[in-house]
């Protein structure tokens, strides 16, 4: 396996207006984050403006989708975005993409555009990494040098894409999902990885960092602390920060996950993990 560093992202919501989503993307530098994450849906600000904002208010901080459903969107506009975006932040930005998510149909309906079959849904990913990677004739090409690209999967066949074609494969799992799920997962990514399986980072997502989350953890998850620990979910970290870190540094070890986004709630929280395991 090849060297991976961890890299930690911190995924962006619920920030009250402007100023605050800027103090955010100032925080996640202080505190040693690599990137500042946005979702794409219609019920939250844009992710191009939103993450121009972030990167202006940071020196260093990377910026991303996490992810840009490629179905609500033409191809060709993705990638205009996408090149924007790496000229306006001086090549850090990196497109996070995916083929839908809960809920993207209704996006769709209220954009005014088809959002197409599953097989279509995937080809499109495709067809935006190409699009990205080469803009269009008469197309702005921003800096010239292509994003780097996440690709978000769970089923077989987005897990093939995105280990043949992404720099990042981020797994999308059921809240529940323990070490033994994301190792299958994994396995199908080496699988059709092939030689570039070493090239290829692996990203999985901490929603709740702690013994004791809050209240309104069971109404964004569906599920309960108790559910959460008691199936060993990769969602979760709990223990001492050295106790964590040691989760991660095994499933790094031992899978080959190296990056690592978390919840803006539990920001503070993870940052002495953080800070155990920068530059690791």
């Amino acid at each position: 396996m090849g060297d991976r560093r961890f890299r930690f992202g911190l995924m962006g919501a619920g920030a009250r207006d402007g100023a605050a989503w800027a103090g955010l993307a100032r925080r996640a530098e202080e505190l040693g984050y690599a990137t500042l994450l946005t979702a794409d849906t219609t019920g939250t600000p844009a992710p191009a403006v939103a993450l121009a904002v972030a990167a202006g208010a940071a020196a260093s901080l990377r910026v991303g989708t996490f992810v840009l459903n490629t179905a609500t969107r033409p191809v060709n506009m993705i990638a205009w975005e996408a090149a924007s975006l790496a000229f306006a932040t001086g090549d850090r930005f990196e497109l996070g993409i995916g083929a839908g998510r809960p809920g993207g149909g209704a996006d769709a309906e209220l954009l005014g555009v088809p959002y197409g079959s599953a097989a279509e849904r995937i080809a499109r990913v495709g067809q935006v990494i190409d699009a990205a990677a080469r803009p269009a004739e008469g197309l702005f090409a921003g800096t010239g040098r292509p994003p780097r690209v996440l690709v978000a999967a769970s089923r077989p066949r987005m897990l093939e894409l995105a280990a043949r074609r992404a720099d990042t494969v981020a797994f999308g799992v059921p809240p529940l999902t323990g070490d033994d799920g994301l190792a299958d997962l994994v396995g199908t990514v080496r699988k059709a990885a092939g030689g570039r399986f070493d090239e290829v980072e692996l990203c999985t997502s901490v929603h709740v960092v702690g013994d004791e989350p809050p209240e309104w953890l069971r109404t964004r998850m569906g599920v309960d602390a108790a559910a959460l620990s008691s199936a060993g979910a990769i969602a979760m970290l709990s223990g001492t920060p050295r106790q964590m870190a040691d989760t991660l540094t095994r499933r790094r070890d031992e899978l080959g996950v190296s990056y690592v986004t978390v919840a803006a709630p539990f920001a503070e929280d993870f940052a002495p993990v953080l800070e155990l395991l920068a530059g690791r």
